[in-house]
């Protein structure tokens, strides 16, 4: 299963980047908006940057709701960068939306899956990507993770080339989750990658170590 993140900070892109295990970045407008990108600078400028630090795929969400402005704006946004995934939602117009531009050739992120008929859908359309949401499904007392299971089942029954990328991922057990359920992708906040990092056995380890090597050598 490939790692990406979740975010808009350049930074925290930088840090992933130096641990080597980051295969791509997720962006959306809510995470562009907390960086200050917008105003104090243009998201398509950020976008570019994080191409320079990341070779994988940069997911970037369109804002328009209608059919024609996600089209334009889809096409817009395939011209900014070398490898992009164009991020568009799993409603009636971003469907149609998504079957236009996968006939172009765009790579598409078919982001704010709730559904298995929402996945079927895009993966007919064209979606490249369908990701759904864990997180914001386990906060009204569904469980996420079933949907992704249930939508990794039927794409490898039928054979579909749409990845399934586990998203609105809270901590690192959904990451574990996400990996059994066989989800290709699990796109992930700086914070929960850093929390990957970590086991107290394995700082204490560390420590009684070095402590072991001070006690050998002195």
């Amino acid at each position: 299963m490939e790692i990406f993140l979740d975010t808009a900070n350049l930074e925290e892109i930088r840090r992933g980047a130096r641990l080597g295990v980051v295969n791509g970045v997720t962006t959306n407008p809510s995470l562009a908006a907390k960086e200050g990108i917008g105003t104090s600078g243009s998201y398509k400028e950020a976008v570019q940057e994080i191409a320079t630090i990341i070779s994988g795929p940069i997911s970037i969400e369109v804002v328009s709701q209608d059919v024609e402005g996600m089209v334009t704006e889809g096409r817009e946004i395939a011209g900014w960068i070398d490898n992009p995934w164009v991020k568009i939602p799993s409603t009636e117009a971003g469907f149609e939306a998504i079957s236009v531009l996968a006939k172009d050739g765009i790579r598409i992120n078919q982001t704010l899956c709730f559904s298995p008929n929402q996945a079927m859908l895009g993966a007919q359309a064209g979606s490249t990507v369908v990701s759904p949401f864990v997180g914001r499904l386990d906060d009204i007392g569904h469980d996420g993770m079933e949907l992704v299971s249930d939508i990794v089942s039927i794409f490898r029954y039928y054979a579909l080339e749409t990845k399934v990328m586990a998203a609105s991922i809270r901590h690192p057990q959904h990451c574990i989750m996400a990996a059994k359920a066989g989800a290709h992708i699990s796109t992930v906040p700086y914070g929960v990658l850093m929390q990957m990092t970590k086991h107290p056995l394995t700082d204490s380890g560390v420590s009684r170590f070095a402590d072991d090597w001070r006690k050998a050598t002195q």
